[in-house]
């Protein structure tokens, strides 16, 4: 009897082991793709575990775009917008450090608080469309206490697209190399400044300020040039009113 049931055990066993093994025979056979598919559906069935993969990836992306561009984005531009208000208060009163560096302390709705000056407001929202403007303002703070240098660089920093501001930012990059001796370049920024935006006011504004410096440099013939574009196509800007003086003064300086 228990040779019996011995070999019965070792029977059961070795069945056991068959039936695992045709188990694992029949889980790791591949399913068979349908040969009458084509198309998108034949490249499904075939990547269908890359696809579920990627499109998971690309979910996760979006999210993460989406909560960046409605939330995350537009929180920050109003905490921006909050903090440069006072730094503008500052700049508008001619304190241009305190605009620049902040550390005074106001009276907000909220209570006291010590405000950001420019420059801390540009790194910290560096992101935002109030970021970007606060470097223009701070570029125009050194510019306006003599630090040329530093307003070359904070105005390189600002990449609004004002109809205004921009062209003003890039001008007062010339107006610096002006004051820093540096004609040639601030006649390039000059005229880069008037084909910012064309218009009335920054136009015939920038192109007059070219000619000036090209006048620096005696060179009375593009000055001239300039002069004579403002007379033709801004007629009616401030700068448009008064060019025949100035045409004539060229003419004579370079017997033109």
């Amino acid at each position: 009897m228990a040779d019996l049931k011995d070999q019965t055990t070792v029977d059961n066993t070795e069945n056991t082991e068959v039936n695992d093994t045709t188990e694992e025979t029949v889980e790791e056979t591949p399913k068979t793709i349908d040969p009458s598919l084509e198309g998108i559906q034949l490249f499904y069935e075939t990547n269908k575990k890359m696809i579920t993969y990627v499109g998971g990836g690309l979910a996760l992306i979006i999210g993460a775009f989406c909560f960046f561009k409605l939330y995350y984005l537009p929180e920050k531009e109003n905490e921006a917008s909050n903090e440069i208000f006072w730094a503008q208060n500052y700049f508008e009163a001619d304190s241009f450090n305190i605009a620049l560096k902040g550390g005074v302390t106001v009276m907000s709705p909220d209570g006291q608080k010590t405000i950001m000056g420019f420059e801390a407001i540009a790194e910290e929202y560096s992101m935002t469309k109030t970021g970007s403007l606060a470097n223009y303002c701070a570029g125009i703070c050194y510019l306006r206490t003599g630090k040329f240098e530093q307003a070359i660089e904070f105005l390189q920093k600002y990449d609004g697209d004002d109809e205004v501001i921009a062209p003003i930012a890039v001008g007062a990059i010339g107006d610096c190399h002006m004051e820093l001796n540096k004609v040639d370049e601030a006649i390039k920024f000059y005229l880069k400044a008037a084909e910012k935006s064309n218009n009335n006011f920054t136009t015939p504004f920038y192109l007059k300020k070219a000619g000036f410096a090209y006048e620096q440099k005696s060179n009375f013939s593009e000055a001239l040039a300039l002069y004579e574009r403002i007379q033709k196509e801004y007629t009616k800007s401030n700068e448009g009113k008064e060019i025949e003086r100035d045409i004539a003064k060229v003419k004579a300086l370079g017997n033109l």
